[in-house]
C-alpha cells in the first residue's frame, strides 16, 4: 500500500526517572532528509539516531526532536562557567589594558559578551542506557509517524485512482476513434477531388495511395499501446508496498510523452478533445505523485 511522505507521531515514557519526548513529523521532499534536534548532552547519539530513523523511511524531509526532562538523575540543560576560557580572557584584558595604557576596571559587562563562556554541565551517565531507552520511544513516535502517513496514503490512492480511471477512459475514446478518422479521410478526400474535377471519375490507385500516406502518418497504435500498458504498470505500482514515488513520477512523464506524440499526429477534434482531457489529468497526478513516499 502507498504511503504519504506527509505525517505526526510523538511518543513519551518515563524510564528510571527520566521522562523522554520524541517528535517526529514528515514533510514532502524529493529525497530522504533528515533533521533532527538533541539536547547537548545527547549530540553523541546523533549519527545513531540519523541510522536509525533512516532506516524507517526513504523520501521526505523527517523532523525529529528528542527531549529529556529530568528529577536529579540527569543534570540536562544545567550549565556551568568555563573557567580556564574566562581566565584566559581576563589575562587578555589586562594585557589589552596594559598595553595601550587604557583607563577603567575590568567589569563583568567585559565577559558577557564573550562565547563558550556558559557550557553543558558534564555528567557521568550511562550512555548505552539512555540510547537504548531513546530508542525505544523513537520507535514508538515512528510507529505512529508510519501509521499516520498509511493512512493518508489510502486516501491518496482512491485519488490517483479516480484519475488513471479517467485517462483509461479517454484512451478507449481514442482507441475506438482513431481508425474511423482514417476512413473519413478517405471520404472527404474522395468528394474533394470530385468536386474540383467536376464529376469525374477519381483514379482510386492515386487515391488510395494518399490516404495510406496519410494513415501511416496519422498511425497512433504503437502510442495507444504503451499508454494502455503505462496505465497497467500505474495499476500494478500502487498495489506495491514500496517506496514508489519517484517511479511513478517517471512514469507520469512516459505517458506525457505519448499523449503529446497522439496530439501531434492527428488532427482530428474528438481525438484532440480527449487528449487535453488526458494531459489535465495526468497533471494532477503528478500534482498528487509528489505526495508519495
Amino acid at each position: 500500500m502507498i504511503k504519504s511522505m506527509t505525517g505526526y507521531g510523538k511518543a513519551e515514557a518515563m524510564l528510571d526517572g527520566r521522562k523522554y519526548a520524541v517528535e517526529i513529523r514528515s514533510l514532502n521532499h524529493r529525497y530522504l532528509e533528515i533533521s533532527l534536534r538533541l539536547p547537548g548532552s545527547l549530540s553523541s547519539l546523533e549519527t545513531e539516531i540519523r541510522r536509525r530513523v533512516g532506516e524507517r523511511f526513504s523520501r521526505g524531509r523527517i523532523e525529529v526532536s528528542v527531549r529529556v526532562d529530568t528529577n536529579g538523575n540527569m543534570e540536562e540543560g544545567r550549565l556551568e562557567l568555563n573557567l580556564p576560557l574566562l581566565k584566559n580572557y581576563h589575562d587578555l584584558l589586562r594585557r589589552l589594558k596594559a598595553e595601550f595604557q587604557l583607563s577603567g576596571d575590568i567589569t563583568l559587562d567585559h565577559f558577557t559578551g564573550f562565547k563558550d563562556i556558559f557550557v553543558p554541565m558534564e555528567v557521568d551517565t550511562d550512555m548505552e542506557l539512555i540510547a537504548a531507552q531513546i530508542g525505544t520511544v523513537l520507535d514508538e513516535a515512528v510507529r505512529l509517524l508510519t501509521e499516520m502517513r498509511q493512512k493518508e496514503g489510502e486516501l491518496l490512492l482512491v485519488d490517483l485512482d479516480e484519475h488513471i480511471r479517467r485517462v483509461e477512459g479517454c484512451l478507449n475514446v481514442i482507441a475506438d476513434r482513431a481508425p474511423k478518422c482514417v476512413q473519413e479521410y478517405q471520404r472527404r478526400l474522395t468528394e474533394r477531388v470530385r468536386e474540383l474535377t467536376g464529376g469525374v471519375d477519381v483514379d482510386e490507385i492515386r487515391l488510395s495511395q494518399e490516404v495510406a500516406i496519410m494513415a501511416d502518418k496519422s498511425d497512433v497504435t504503437e502510442e495507444i499501446v504503451r499508454l494502455a500498458s503505462h496505465i497497467s504498470q500505474f495499476r500494478e505500482m500502487l498495489k506495491s508496498g514500496d517506496a514508489i514515488g519517484r517511479k511513478i513520477d517517471f512514469l507520469i512523464q512516459e505517458m506525457n510523452r505519448e499523449i503529446n506524440t497522439i496530439g501531434s499526429k492527428t488532427g482530428d477534434l474528438d481525438i484532440s478533445r480527449n487528449v487535453i482531457e488526458i494531459k489535465s489529468e495526468l497533471g494532477k497526478l503528478r500534482e498528487q505523485v509528489q505526495n508519495i513516499e
